[in-house]
């Protein structure tokens, strides 16, 4: 199925997450890998995280493009939506780092705060190899929670969210065949472990907003910021204040 039953919008809204039925083609999830692979030789050192495949590589954005995805982010946020972002966390195998817990939204210069994330599993993602894990409903405040900088080594981003504010026995694994994939809310607290197996557990995702909000490059919240190409994918630009590349 490639859109989503109402059922799962509801636990969207209620859990902040929601894992779709739809998976992703064999064919197209191969051809991501070769990207990937291909992405890699040329810049080694995205080996365990790529935090802007845009810039890095434009032809990321085809996998964006596709209807069924483009559908049930629609469903979620609206008709009138864009694409700011995506990333890809490869945790390789033994080495691949964890990420602490989190909200997305401690990161990005979107006003008002409002994204969407696609993740894909390219690979098998369990518990052993680390993979995500949410804490259902942390969402519905629609507030982030505090925040402090982690300089640990071992992980992939170094933003985390100060041990009160969330109980981890509450936390979900969100388990995923190569192919499938979950959607989470800007606001929804998560992170995930270090995969010390030996496989990879590489996961991409696609950063969807409505546009209603505005991307604010003046935030500045990453060198990145000012770079990041921005495309509307469906609908109009309702904010009148974006600076999309069309679709």
């Amino acid at each position: 199925m490639s859109t989503l039953t109402q059922a799962q919008i509801n636990q969207y809204h209620d859990q902040g997450y929601v894992v779709p039925d739809f998976r992703l083609p064999v064919q197209l999830l191969d051809e991501v890998k070769t990207r990937h692979s291909q992405l890699l030789d040329k810049h080694p050192e995205y080996h365990d995280y790529c935090g802007a495949l845009f810039i890095a590589d434009l032809g990321f954005l085809n996998y964006a493009r596709l209807d069924p995805i483009l559908d049930m982010v629609e469903q979620l946020i609206g008709p009138d939506l864009a694409i700011w972002n995506s990333s890809l966390f490869a945790k390789p195998a033994k080495v691949g780092t964890g990420t602490p817990w989190h909200q997305d939204g401690e990161y990005w210069p979107i006003d008002p705060l409002a994204t969407c994330s696609v993740w894909i599993a390219l690979d098998d993602a369990n518990r052993e190899n680390g993979c995500l894990r949410f804490l259902p409903g942390s969402h519905r405040t629609k507030k982030l929670a505090p925040h402090h900088f982690n300089d640990a080594k071992d992980i992939a981003l170094p933003m985390e969210l100060d041990a009160e504010s969330y109980d981890e026995e509450q936390a979900v694994y969100i388990e995923l065949e190569a192919g499938q994939m979950s959607m989470h809310d800007v606001y929804l607290m998560h992170g995930s472990e270090a995969n010390r197996t030996d496989t990879p557990r590489r996961g991409m995702t696609l950063r969807f907003m409505p546009t209603t909000s505005i991307y604010r490059r003046d935030m500045n919240k990453s060198p990145a910021d000012e770079q990041r190409p921005i495309f509307l994918m469906r609908g109009k630009d309702v904010s009148g204040e974006n600076d999309f590349r069309v679709r």
